[in-house]
């Protein structure tokens, strides 16, 4: 879900009390005269459908034809919102009325391998490695005529998001990244980190295996609730919001994208050769030149120590960071009034 090399001990998780999906304070720097938007209402999820945030679409697009979400006027400013695993697009069923009622044009895609995404070849290598995750999302990008768009994600949306943010910026708007800069040091991974550390990534190890595999495969849904639970300890989700996400992991895909993805980070399988020079630029860890908000929840396991300062110096453009009280990992579901409020606020830096 992170870089492992950028982040340190685990958060502690049972000292910060919020209510859920309401921050209650933050920490914020920026540039000087940086104000923040006007308050916004708190987005409230209903269970059930898309229909909750808009109607689910389909487009071809680059080796996909991908399943999203789209709301606002088709004229508004761009903004695309990445979900991560085992999330969905449901992450942001809060948010996305809330941008759109700020008139921006809003695109919520399922990856590849989650929801109604689909390959659109059998002959296509479900290949999982950081770069094809950009290069999706930029193919959408040309496939809805979108020059230049706000990204903003958690998880291997941050991840995504980073990369575009730095290989692309022509392309970006501004970011907002959850746990701050994801992109992935395949080097440094390949280092012991404290016993704690590695113990929260349990799953990378159990997906390692053969046994991992038929894990993922027969007990997916399972599986994903008890990350969830353990990802966002403060967070009281009930059985709809997690059915509603867990029906994206039915795709025909998502165990191979899962496996790969996680294999791939820990150097036990290789990309694919044609990625190969980009693979190569994020391995150099390139800067984000992009105005720039970062996020973290105060009780995600995996957010780094020190505010923000572990991954400071990998953002040279306008900057702000904001640590969320009482927040875990899957910020946008958790905090959707947050995490809308840092999409606008990006957009003025």
């Amino acid at each position: 879900m992170i870089d492992r090399r950028t982040f340190g001990t685990i958060a502690g998780t049972g000292a910060v009390a919020a209510a859920l999906g309401i921050v209650t304070g933050c920490a914020t720097t920026g540039p000087a005269g940086d104000k923040p938007a006007p308050p916004m209402d708190p987005g409230k999820e209903r269970p059930g459908g898309t229909e909750a945030f808009g109607p689910l679409k389909q487009v071809e697009a680059g080796v996909l034809d991908v399943g999203y979400v789209e709301a606002g006027p088709a004229d508004g400013p761009a903004v695309i919102l990445l979900h991560g695993w085992p999330y969905d697009i449901h992450s942001y069923a809060a948010v996305t009325p809330l941008l759109a009622a700020k008139g921006y044009r809003v695109i919520v895609p399922y990856l590849r391998g989650h929801g109604t995404t689909r390959f659109l070849s059998r002959s296509t290598p479900r290949d999982a490695q950081q770069a094809v995750f950009a290069l999706d999302i930029l193919a959408l990008m040309d496939a809805l005529g979108i020059k230049k768009a706000v990204l903003a994600g958690f998880d291997w949306g941050s991840r995504t998001a980073d990369i575009i943010a730095a290989l692309w910026p022509e392309r970006v708007k501004g970011l907002v990244s959850v746990t701050g800069y994801l992109i992935t040091d395949r080097e440094a991974n390949k280092q012991p980190l404290p016993p704690k550390t590695e113990w929260a990534w349990w799953y990378q190890y159990y997906f390692a295996t053969e046994r991992g595999r038929k894990g993922l495969e027969r007990n997916r849904h399972d599986l994903a609730r008890l990350v969830w639970t353990f990802n966002s300890p403060t967070w009281g989700f009930d059985d709809a919001t997690f059915d509603r996400t867990a029906a994206a992991f039915d795709n025909p895909d998502y165990v191979p994208i899962v496996i790969g993805n996680y294999r791939w980070r820990l150097s036990l399988v290789e990309g694919e050769p044609r990625y190969d020079d980009i693979e190569a630029r994020l391995a150099r860890q390139p800067v984000v030149t992009v105005p720039t908000i970062t996020l973290d929840g105060a009780v995600d396991p995996f957010t780094p120590p020190g505010n923000g300062s572990a991954y400071r110096a990998k953002f040279t453009g306008k900057y702000a960071h904001r640590t969320l009280p009482g927040i875990g990992h899957n910020v946008p579901q958790e905090a959707p009034a947050a995490f809308a409020r840092a999409v606008v606020d990006v957009g003025r830096l």
